[in-house]
């Protein structure tokens, strides 16, 4: 892989990092404690809240999940890694990177 390549996937994972940080500090409210409030409607708008929170903790794992994947991408770019399968070495296709440069193996590895 050429370094201008490198740089456009490392540039690719930055920019898809900061937009996940972005998103935590939206999605951290909804993520706070469910306060009973007496002058709500009562049960119904609790259960929102609770639904909302649930959901809020789901996204929140999961752009976690993300996160740790795209420093394990940056990492490799770092260590001259990158683009190469973590269990067989090969080159993993670039069409394959195109779809997730968190991809650490190539197709037949990830699927076998």
């Amino acid at each position: 892989m050429n370094d201008k390549r490198l740089a456009d996937f490392e540039a690719k994972l930055r920019a898809e990092l900061h937009s996940l940080e972005e998103s935590d500090t939206v999605g951290s409210e909804d993520q706070q404690t469910v306060m009973l409030d007496q002058q709500s409607v009562g049960r119904l708008s609790r259960m929102d809240a609770l639904q909302r929170q649930a959901l809020a903790n789901a996204n929140q794992r999961r752009r976690d999940a993300r996160k740790l994947k795209i420093q394990a991408a940056l990492t490799r770019c770092q260590d001259g890694e990158f683009g190469y399968c973590d269990d067989c070495g090969e080159e993993i296709a670039a069409k394959r990177l195109e779809l997730d440069p968190t991809a650490a193996k190539c197709i037949e590895c990830a699927n076998g």
